[in-house]
Formats: C-alpha cells, structure tokens, sequence
C-alpha cells in the first residue's frame, strides 16, 4: 500500500532543505574567510588588520605551544613561522627553542 504525503508536508520539506543548503552555504562562506567588497567592518570591531601584535624577531616556545598558537598570539602566519624556520618540526615544539618570526 502507498502512503501519500500531504501537499503541505512536500512544500514544508522543500523550504526546509532549502534553509539548509543556504545554512551550509553560510556557513563555510565564513569559515573560508569569504566577505564581498561591498561589506564594511564598523569602527572598533573585532576584525583587526593583518598587522602583527609583536614586532619581536624571535619568539621562544613555552610548554604546550602550537605553531598555530604561536602564530595567534604574535600575529604572524603559521606559513610565515614554518618558511623561516624549516628544520622544525611543527608536530615537536620543545619548550625553551626559539623560532624566528623575521
């Protein structure tokens, strides 16, 4: 026997897969960093500009650092961090180790 939908139920489902796909487009639109031209950041907002936080040459890793907590708190991209300083290892930070940031 076949169980016949409603024409309210199949719109429903429609408008809610709809809301989904546009969701997930939101969603990894801003996750990718994506913003158009148009959109403007107000004054004092959270959006910083790409400048770094620290203008040290060096940084000196503490226990349980990151390369990409390192690169969070001084302001320099992790690519930055690994291309300065390629005989690290990102997956070993030892504590005390230095890392050139200039």
């Amino acid at each position: 026997m076949e169980k016949r939908t409603s024409a309210f139920t199949r719109i429903f489902a429609a408008i809610a897969l709809a809301g989904a796909v546009v969701l997930v487009i939101a969603v990894v639109s801003s996750s990718l960093g994506g913003s158009d031209s148009t959109t403007k950041s107000p004054k004092g907002s959270s959006h910083k500009a790409e400048k770094p936080k620290t203008t040290a040459a060096t940084y000196v890793v503490k226990s349980g650092d990151t390369l990409v907590s390192i690169a969070h708190s001084t302001g320099v991209p992790v690519a930055h961090i690994k291309a300065l300083n390629p005989e690290v290892d990102p997956q070993i930070l030892i504590a005390g180790q230095t890392l050139k940031l200039r």
